[in-house]
This record gives C-alpha cells, sequence and structure tokens, in this order.
C-alpha cells in the first residue's frame, strides 16, 4: 500500500462509499479506478480482482443496476446486493428490506401526522422483513453452485 502527498480532487472522483466508520473513495483515472482509503492511501494494489463483491444499497448504485450486474458478470465476479432491484436484472443475489414496502410503510407513518398525531410521540420504526432474492441464471452463468438450503430459504428464485 502506498500512501499519497494529497487526496486527488476535481471531477474525476466518482463515489466515497462509507461504511462503519471506514471510508473509500473511487475515483477515475484514465480507464481505470483507483481506491483511496480517507487518509489518503492508494488501495488499488491491495487486491487488483476481487473474488466476491458485496453492493451497499445507495442512489448512485441503484441507478446504475444493470451497468453493475453487467460489470460482475463480465468479469465473473459474484456480487451479493442489498437490493432486489438489482438480482432482477441480472445482479448474482440481494438480501435486504423490500425498498418499495418501505415507501409504502413510510407513507401510513407519515400520514398519522395530518390526523392529529405529535411526531415526538411517534415510535421509531425500522424494517422487520428482509428479502433474499438468487438469480439461478446468474449462478449457472458464473459456474456457481448455489446449495439447495439456500435455494429453499430464498423469498425468490430467479430463473
Amino acid at each position: 500500500m502506498s500512501k499519497t502527498d494529497k487526496l486527488p480532487s476535481g471531477d474525476l472522483w466518482l463515489h466515497e462509499i462509507k461504511h462503519d466508520g471506514f471510508r473509500v473513495i473511487a475515483r477515475k483515472d484514465g480507464d481505470r479506478v483507483r481506491l483511496y482509503s480517507r487518509p489518503g492511501n492508494d488501495m488499488t494494489r491491495r487486491r487488483e480482482r476481487p473474488d466476491a463483491l458485496f453492493v451497499a444499497a445507495t442512489a448512485f448504485f441503484v441507478s446504475r443496476r444493470v451497468q453493475l450486474a453487467n460489470l460482475a458478470s463480465r468479469h465473473a465476479v459474484p456480487a451479493a446486493y442489498s437490493t432486489r432491484e438489482i438480482a432482477e436484472v441480472g445482479g448474482l443475489m440481494s438480501y435486504g428490506s423490500n425498498v418499495a414496502d418501505a415507501w409504502r410503510h413510510a407513507g401510513i407513518y407519515t400520514g398519522r401526522i395530518p390526523k392529529g398525531a405529535n411526531p415526538a410521540d411517534l415510535p421509531v420504526v425500522q424494517a422487520s422483513k428482509f428479502e433474499l432474492v438468487i438469480n439461478a441464471q446468474t449462478a449457472r452463468m458464473l459456474g456457481l453452485t448455489v446449495p439447495d438450503k439456500l435455494l429453499v430459504a430464498a423469498d425468490e428464485v430467479i430463473e
């Protein structure tokens, strides 16, 4: 791992990923992507090709779901996602809350306020139902065998 003197800036930044206090910044460098930690450590060489990939549900990634699924498939990288929408367009699998269901619940929850509920009295609500979606077609294309126990546990298997 090599350390840079200063983090790059300008229009070439692609995305900053934050999870559990760890930040990685992806920056376009010609036709490649370089990864930097927040203190400026160039992490690109740590592992040129990942064994697998997990993609969190951000607006950036969900809006590019077809491109992400295609890239992972083209490079034969098994990838798991946190939204079913990416598994539906060719991603290997997803596990996460149902976004449409969350928006429906948000509407119901917010609708309580015009009916007289005090917002300070409303309880904090979080997702309680999570979905496992497996794209069996993508698994076959990647040469992976999905265990039967996982297929049985899945809420949906896309053939």
